[in-house]
């Protein structure tokens, strides 16, 4: 089955930088695009960014556009997510999921992004 482990995850100051990883099994990774999710307390869950199975295409959504980057490794099954300058708003729990802008559906567990002084 669909397995998707989440990491990277942490309390960080504003301005800070985090890298977050998602490592994929149970799917052919290589041959599916990839997107980042997020929700942030009280709120629904939102995109944050999109790859295609080739690391070609790229989308980040308008409010991490030039502050964020998503990256793969389709050796090591795992979709990265570089956050810089990070702003208080960017406080979520973060989630992978198969798919180009559009989840498939699965979901990891999702790993914790807090940005406080």
């Amino acid at each position: 089955q669909v397995q998707l482990v989440e990491s990277g995850g942490g309390l960080v100051q504003p301005g800070g930088s985090l890298k977050l990883s998602c490592v994929a099994s149970g799917f052919a990774f290589r041959d599916s695009s990839m997107s980042w999710y997020r929700q942030a307390p009280g709120k629904e869950r939102e995109f944050v960014a999109a790859i295609d199975n080739f690391g070609i295409s790229l989308r980040h959504a308008d409010s991490v556009r030039g502050r964020f980057t998503i990256s793969r490794d389709n050796k090591k099954n795992t979709v990265y997510l570089q956050m810089n300058t990070l702003k208080s708003e960017d406080t979520a729990v973060y989630y992978c999921t198969p798919g180009w802008v559009v989840s498939t559906g699965s979901w990891g567990q999702g790993t914790l992004v807090t940005v406080s002084s």
